[in-house]
């Protein structure tokens, strides 16, 4: 088969699976913000750390692409 139908997979499945991430974690830690405000501080911490990692998964995803369209 060919590299690019390869390529458009991983890059269509390592963008849409952490966007889905980043908006589950988003709307869950503003749902945990509402409930209980005095822990605000911790909640969004802990989320950006979170979204850090699921963005750092699509990073990972550009790069095998890159590998499979030029090696």
């Amino acid at each position: 088969m060919d590299k690019n139908l390869f390529v458009a997979i991983v890059i269509a499945v390592g963008a849409a699976l952490p966007a889905y991430s980043i908006g589950k974690i988003g709307a869950s830690g503003v749902d945990a913000i509402g409930r209980n405000p005095e822990a605000a501080a911790k909640v969004q911490t802990a989320m950006i750390l979170a979204i850090a990692f699921a963005e750092a998964i699509a990073i990972y995803a550009l790069v095998v692409a890159l590998i499979i369209k030029f090696v």
